[in-house]
């Protein structure tokens, strides 16, 4: 009798997160930092139907960076998620930590237990109501990272980071905000890129109610002078 094939639990892991890889670095970057009234997020978005950077609570945003279709039922997941829990508790229960936990859980289940895993990173953001900042990266496999000043998703990643990370040593006013983030974008090759056409969105804390705030394209040219 033929001996069934076998593969190593490790190998097939290892061969997922591959898989995973190649298809979040297949995609374009995003990027969030700290300005000084709050959280900067910018994106390298040729389409612009296709939202990479959404609203999904008050005082929280998301972004995704690898295959659209499945970030895209993430979040749409995500405001059901905050919507339920402000509904059955109240709206100061739905935090950024846990939202990003939810993520978490989710995104690691389904590496663990699915052949195929999601070919998505994603970016949960929020202002905590001291005003501090909250940024929480998730990976492919559920691993969660909690971040300070800036991250990045998506695309040639580690190398936009150590570039802001160079260059980034505390909140700035928008203006140089903005130009930092397409500065770290341009130094992976992100050539032409000019403000006016990316994906800009902020959470302003002072706002009132809702923080989330998309920068029109004509703000952006403004801001770009």
């Amino acid at each position: 009798m033929a001996l069934p094939y076998y593969v190593s639990p490790e190998l097939i892991m290892q061969d997922k997160a591959e898989y995973a890889k190649k298809g979040i670095a297949r995609g374009r970057s995003t990027v969030s930092m700290e300005y000084e009234n709050g959280l900067l997020l910018m994106a390298d978005n040729p389409h612009v139907s296709l939202n990479k950077i959404s609203e999904i609570y008050d005082h929280i945003a998301f972004a995704g960076a690898g295959k659209y279709s499945e970030f895209e039922n993430l979040r749409k997941a995500g405001i059901r998620h905050a919507d339920m829990k402000g509904y059955l508790y109240s709206r100061e229960d739905v935090t950024t930590k846990s939202l990003a936990n939810s993520y978490s859980q989710t995104l690691g289940t389904i590496f663990s237990q699915e052949i195929k895993p999601l070919e998505v990173e994603l970016l949960v953001v929020g202002l905590h109501e001291s005003g501090a900042t909250e940024m929480y990266r998730i990976l492919f496999d559920g691993s969660i990272y909690d971040e300070k000043m800036v991250t990045v998703i998506g695309g040639r990643s580690d190398a936009i980071m150590t570039h802001l990370k160079q260059h980034v040593d505390g909140p700035r006013p928008l203006r140089d905000a903005l130009h930092q983030g397409l500065e770290a974008l341009e130094s992976v090759g992100h050539q032409g890129l000019r403000l006016p056409i990316l994906e800009v969105a902020v959470l302003d804390r002072r706002r009132p109610g809702r923080k989330f705030r998309r920068l029109s394209p004509s703000e952006l040219l403004e801001l770009s002078g």
